[in-house]
């Protein structure tokens, strides 16, 4: 059950600084501790302001919405209108639409939206001139940092992963450790039906992402990870239009790394999601595991 979290006097105080005086405060943070997410109403527009639950997603909301997202057609992707460091504060535009997981959506338009979906994300990726020499380093560090992440989820998780499983997790981790180079882009870090927005407007639909806190370098394929244990699992329909929209089909070696980040991410989900009580996110590991563990044999 959700608590209500008020607003923090200092914050709303520097918002006034920016957007003029505030008429009404809502909170919007998600249903977890560390999300911290107000909606302002004010004379002439509605903004959000957002507490960053550490430094490090500071830093990756910052960047991305001041190098990637003004390049983001209009509307699509929030703004960064101002920023506060010591409160590791964000004030942020609105995008337009309803939160795709509030809709009622038919097959086709669930197709077209991850269609949607695809063109946004490999606007977002950026292209090769668009990532520095320092962005495609982070980019290979990224993936190798998962591949050894694999025993600090296997200690956090202990009996909660089978043997079993535990030899899976360990097997796709040294499979993804001897992969080459992989395709980097700038990735949005949480791209999911949770974090898109659709503006059903009179004359045309508005795709559009929020949620910016862990894009950062990395793989490219590692934005499919969300989808690939999530939305596309028994809709292959569904990617197959995602990657309609992102204009590429996945190389041999993007498919065999997307395995091998899904096991990793399922083994991380179960050592998060026990002690925190997400039993949604437990059972999308435990099924991702046992989707994909007979590759390990």
């Amino acid at each position: 059950m959700s608590v209500t979290k008020p607003i923090p006097p200092a914050l709303l105080q520097w918002a006034q600084t920016v957007v003029g005086p505030v008429h009404l405060v809502r909170d919007v943070s998600r249903d977890r501790a560390n999300s911290r997410v107000w909606m302002l109403t004010c004379a002439t527009s509605i903004v959000f302001v957002k507490l960053a639950p550490n430094a490090t997603s500071f830093g990756r909301d910052t960047r991305a919405l001041r190098e990637v997202a003004p390049g983001m057609e209009p509307g699509t992707a929030p703004l960064l209108l101002a920023a506060e460091p010591q409160q590791l504060a964000l004030l942020l535009s609105v995008v337009p639409g309803r939160m795709v997981t509030s809709l009622r959506v038919r097959p086709a338009e669930q197709r077209m939206l991850h269609r949607w979906a695809g063109v946004w994300l490999r606007r977002f990726h950026g292209g090769l001139g668009e990532l520095s020499a320092q962005d495609h380093a982070d980019a290979a560090a990224e993936v190798a940092r998962t591949a050894d992440g694999c025993e600090r989820h296997l200690d956090r998780a202990r009996d909660l992963i089978s043997p079993q499983d535990r030899r899976t997790v360990r097997w796709y981790a040294a499979a993804l450790g001897r992969l080459g180079p992989l395709a980097a882009g700038y990735i949005h870090g949480d791209f999911q039906e949770r974090n898109w927005l659709l503006d059903r407007g009179p004359a045309a639909s508005v795709f559009g992402a929020v949620d910016l806190e862990r894009a950062r370098p990395h793989a490219a394929v590692a934005d499919l990870v969300p989808l690939a244990c999530g939305s596309w699992v028994g809709r292959p329909d569904l990617q197959r239009a995602f990657l309609d929209g992102y204009g590429r089909a996945l190389t041999a070696e993007e498919r065999w790394a997307l395995r091998c980040l899904c096991v990793l991410d399922a083994a991380s989900d179960i050592a998060w999601g026990v002690p925190n009580h997400d039993l949604e996110i437990v059972e999308r590991g435990r099924a991702t595991l046992a989707r994909l563990e007979v590759q390990a044999a």
